[in-house]
């Protein structure tokens, strides 16, 4: 059954002056109709990425998937709140050799990370932090919304990776959590939910706002919330 974890605090809504530069560039220039966001998809090989993003994009499941090579890239278009949003998704290969060729393009202008875990593979859950240092280590800004999910809960015989050390990752990093299956039709709108949850999120950024706050604010918010003792007791 999937779950959904909010943090107390909702995503952020002030970003560093670099975040603003790539926002107002690229998500806030009128092409045509539509505001345009790009949002990766990462983790381990066989977590179910593709069937995630081929889910919310196509609406069905992928069968007998074949592994990424490269990059993979699909795109939706929806509509919010009268405002027409195209959300561009990248999805890319688990494998590291598969990775360094293209790490850099595919880190650039992103507005939005979604981690992906298989709720049957501990080491694939385990190594969620590596992916977060990864992130960082390519310029993606400390705000740029981020969501961890966990794909293949329909498997519950197999299940490895608890919900309550799940649920205890994510408030870490005060990450939402979601908990889905690609696989089962009955999670089509919970997986669309996930993208969805960005899709706002990024959505109701203020640009002018966010070109206003200067480095120094930034600085100190993010050492405050350092400073900040986490409730996670595991």
């Amino acid at each position: 059954m999937a779950i959904e974890n909010k943090p107390e605090e909702e995503f952020d809504t002030v970003f560093s002056l670099n975040d603003a530069l790539e926002l107002s560039s690229h998500a806030e220039r009128d092409c045509g109709k539509a505001r345009i966001f790009k949002i990766i998809v990462i983790g381990d090989s066989n977590v179910g990425k593709t069937c995630l993003t081929y889910r919310f994009c196509g609406g069905t499941f992928l069968k007998n998937p074949e592994a990424t090579i490269g990059v993979d890239f699909r795109e939706r278009t929806v509509e919010l709140d009268g405002e027409i949003i195209k959300l561009q998704i990248w999805d890319t290969a688990g494998q590291e050799r598969f990775r360094k060729s293209m790490v850099e393009h595919y880190y650039r202008s992103v507005h939005a990370v979604i981690f992906v875990y298989d709720v049957t593979s501990l080491p694939s859950f385990e190594s969620i932090p590596e992916w977060i240092e990864e992130c960082g280590k390519h310029s993606v800004g400390p705000l740029v919304p981020r969501i961890l999910v966990g794909n293949k809960c329909d498997l519950r015989g197999q299940r490895q990776v608890p919900a309550s050390a799940a649920h205890c990752l994510a408030d870490s990093y005060n990450f939402p959590l979601f908990e889905t299956s690609a696989k089962d039709p009955g999670e089509k709108e919970h997986v669309d939910a996930i993208f969805l949850t960005l899709a706002y999120r990024l959505k109701s950024h203020k640009p002018l706002r966010l070109k206003q706050l200067g480095e120094s604010g930034v600085t100190e918010l993010r050492n405050r919330r350092e400073e900040e003792p986490s409730s996670c007791q595991c």
